[in-house]
């Protein structure tokens, strides 16, 4: 049985009282076990909508999404989440937090704790397992989130600009972070983000959005050794051609927009 995620023919209508919005349509894509694949396109283009029917949050209109053989019907423990938004516990401390998925699942003390101390590890938080979230900088908190997600072990990790409201030290910190934690395990991640420099940087493949109804205009295979030169002439050619893609395709929405007589 096949693990990858195969996407196919997805399409998403959003209804309200006077009109319809289609924000993806006839939406395919397959994505191989353990790969990293990035999301990038235009803002409002149907990033986040993708990702969160991948999760299981949201119902496709039509198509359907494929983990492992199986169809997604709703959110799985197959799947984990990290959100630009921490979205942590601030009455629980790093460990409890971390401990959380596992003890939904009804996961004994004594195992959660052991497994707890093992993610902390991971994502290099040692020390600090008895500090509440207060306590914590904007780059450790989204450690705790990547931690409480990896912990029971998806086999999908999807990460909706997770590193957004960093400031830019810290963010290249976490992307190195991130792609240690690739290195240890073969989870498949997919990432969305509005940096290019970040996808390029990350990704195994880059996959390019139209504008709204999104579908892929381009997906670009990222061949550059690890660890990435971001000053190297290759690693800027990339990241050039991608901005000139997404450019493309702003000068599209801005057209589209004025035709509507919408100011953009």
């Amino acid at each position: 049985m096949s693990e990858n995620i195969i996407i196919r023919n997805l399409r998403k209508v959003f209804k309200t009282d006077d009109k319809e919005t289609v924000a993806l349509e006839d939406f395919s894509l397959e994505i191989k076990k353990g790969e990293l694949i990035s999301i990038v396109g235009p803002s409002g283009c149907g990033k986040t909508t993708l990702l969160r029917m991948i999760a299981g949050l949201l119902e496709p209109t039509s198509g359907e999404v494929v983990i492992g053989g199986k169809k997604c019907e709703g959110p799985g423990p197959n799947r984990g989440m990290v959100f630009q938004e921490f979205a942590l516990f601030p009455w629980r401390s790093v460990r409890k937090n971390v401990e959380f998925g596992l003890e939904i699942a009804g996961v004994s003390k004594e195992d959660r704790r052991k497994k707890a101390e093992r993610y902390i590890q991971v994502v290099g938080l040692e020390g600090f397992e008895d500090h509440r979230v207060h306590e914590l900088s904007g780059g450790m908190k989204q450690r705790v989130g990547l931690a409480r997600a990896l912990i029971t072990k998806p086999d999908v990790m999807l990460m909706d600009e997770p590193f957004g409201a960093l400031d830019a030290q810290t963010r290249n910190i976490m992307q190195g972070e991130l792609l240690k934690i690739t290195e240890r395990t073969d989870t498949t991640i997919i990432f969305v983000t509005h940096s290019v420099d970040e996808a390029v940087y990350l990704s195994d493949r880059i996959v390019v959005l139209t504008k709204r109804p999104a579908n892929i205009k381009e997906i670009v295979n990222i061949d550059l050794p690890r660890p990435r030169d971001r000053a190297s002439a290759d690693f800027i050619k990339l990241r050039r051609h991608i901005l000139t893609e997404l450019e493309e395709e702003n000068i599209k929405m801005t057209a589209h927009a004025e035709l509507l007589g919408v100011k953009k």
